[in-house]
């Protein structure tokens, strides 16, 4: 059996991002892109939420400017 080697996804800064959260609808402030493709879209309270599931899920993550995501 291989092991499992889990990275960090890349981070990037925005100045905005437009899309929606899309759990609940609100400002998006997080914007995840997944390894197999697709992406979602977190605001504040849902991105902090589920902050480490993201870490060990997404491999490039987009944040907004001025947003103070707990795992950055």
């Amino acid at each position: 059996m291989s092991p499992i080697v889990l990275t960090e996804p890349t981070v990037t800064v925005a100045v905005e991002l437009p899309e929606r959260c899309d759990r609940c609808g609100a400002d998006g402030k997080v914007r995840t892109f997944m390894p197999g493709g697709g992406d979602l879209t977190f605001c504040g309270h849902h991105a902090n939420r589920y902050a480490s599931t993201i870490r060990t899920s997404a491999n490039h993550v987009v944040i907004e400017t001025g947003f103070g995501w707990r795992t950055r």
